[in-house]
């Protein structure tokens, strides 16, 4: 009897470590898999190319520069975005034209000679009208101000969730209400940022409660992960507590690379 019984318990042992031996080649290949594809893969190691952008020459200490005009407007259709009768210092960079120049420290407020363009007028502190003022503008590039004075345009093709984080090739344009020296609209290697609007307190409710069945990785749009842990059964519970533990952490992302919301 006490044989059949320690029979019974090598048998069911032997078993579970059949399982458990399965499940970890079955965790380590899907791995290795995934480890291996993205080695392969054209974008590993390479950034995209950066196109130089020409930067803005000035032939005299005092140049007028192209950036305080705007290079979609055509004719007058300026005017109609240009407030009329307002305080001059307070006009938009495209209604006005200054003499920028380096004769000056960087971040220190320096005084610049401007004037409206044809059809714009503005007036003093006063109330008097004027054509010719002067505008105190911080002495920098439009490329070194502050991010929340330009938009950059965003890329929906590089991966956020990658070692070393990656950069892509953004183009910022200055907002209008911000004076710089140079060229208004420039460009940027910024980090990749953007989401495909996954939230990751779904993701993580999905795999604490259905992620045995791989709803979680189905979700993320891991089709091939979900599928694994479907058959498997969440590799018997392991690979369910590995998951919930990944994407609490914020290390298992969607699939296209994007960030959580």
């Amino acid at each position: 009897m006490a044989a059949d019984g320690f029979k019974w318990v090598f048998e069911r042992g032997r078993k579970i470590m059949s399982s458990c031996v399965i499940t970890v080649v079955l965790l380590l290949d899907i791995y290795f898999t995934c480890v291996i594809g993205y080695l392969s893969s054209p974008h590993v190691g390479q950034e995209p190319p950066y196109t130089a952008q020409q930067k803005p020459v000035m032939s005299s200490p005092a140049a007028l520069t192209a950036s305080s005009v705007s290079s979609a407007a055509t004719g007058e259709s300026y005017t109609a975005r240009c407030p009329s009768d307002g305080l001059c210092t307070k006009l938009p960079a495209e209604c006005i034209s200054c003499a920028y120049h380096h004769n000056c420290s960087y971040g220190q407020p320096t005084n610049f000679t401007c004037n409206t363009r044809p059809g714009v007028r503005c007036v003093n502190e006063s109330g008097e009208q004027q054509q010719n003022f002067t505008l105190t503008v911080d002495c920098r590039f439009c490329w070194q101000l502050d991010a929340s004075q330009y938009l950059c345009s965003n890329s929906t093709s590089c991966m956020t969730v990658s070692c070393p984080r990656r950069r892509y090739n953004a183009t910022c344009v200055v907002l209008e209400l911000a004076h710089c020296l140079g060229r208004r609209e420039f460009q940027k290697r910024l980090f990749c940022n953007w989401t495909g609007g996954y939230k990751w307190s779904t993701a993580l409710a999905l795999s604490i409660t259905l992620g045995g069945f791989g709803a979680d990785r189905f979700y993320l749009g891991q089709w091939r992960e979900g599928l694994g842990k479907l058959f498997s059964f969440g590799g018997l519970g392991i690979w369910t507590l590995i998951d919930v533990l990944l994407i609490g952490v914020g290390y298992v992302g969607p699939a296209d690379g994007s960030l959580y919301i």
